[in-house]
């Protein structure tokens, strides 16, 4: 019989979040044909944390929102740090950030009405945030045919350090008055 110790760390692995007890259940009786408990797969991961806790390794087995994940050990956060800044320097495009500024200020709002504002087509912008995860679908507007509304998501909010909308600088506060000719009257 094949060793369902390895199934489990190969499920976990492969999970994007942390998996539950009752998952790994799940996928082993469906893989195997027999039945599995929650005390045999807690033994097994007993088994696999105990293995990953060897100092040569890199990674650690967690308990995390009532799962398990494999993460990396916190004498690698600084290097780890440097990858994602590297990677997060990934610009956006000028119309892509257009688009984003529009969607986060206005938002919900429709890609017609972003396209009306910005006065071009913006498919191809609207499609990048969302694979980026910068927007997100958050219904349907009660307008003719139905148009999708976007809004900023969560990882907007984590990637511009904010909480809530509200935080968004005022547009007042964006506007640069050196280059004005003239002065300003009050």
């Amino acid at each position: 019989m094949e060793n369902p110790e390895l199934y489990i760390e190969a499920l976990i692995f492969a999970s994007e979040q942390s998996i539950r007890v009752e998952e790994i259940i799940y996928c082993l009786q469906a893989s195997f044909e027999r039945d599995f408990d929650a005390a045999e797969i807690n033994q097994f991961l007993a088994n696999i944390k105990s293995k990953y806790d060897d100092e040569q390794l890199a990674i650690e087995l967690v308990n995390i929102s009532n799962g398990y994940q494999f993460l990396t050990k916190k004498n690698y956060h600084a290097v780890i740090s440097l990858l994602q800044l590297q990677r997060s320097k990934k610009k956006l495009s000028q119309a892509a950030l257009e688009t984003l500024a529009i969607i986060a200020y206005k938002q919900p709002v429709t890609k017609p009405d972003v396209e009306q504002i910005r006065g071009v087509n913006c498919d191809y912008s609207v499609q990048k945030l969302l694979e980026k995860g910068l927007i997100a679908i958050v219904g349907k507007a009660e307008a003719i045919g139905k148009p999708i509304l976007y809004g900023t998501s969560s990882i907007f909010m984590d990637y511009f350090g904010i909480n809530s909308i509200q935080e968004l600088p005022h547009i007042k506060e964006l506007t640069d008055n050196s280059t004005s000719i003239g002065e300003q009257q009050e």
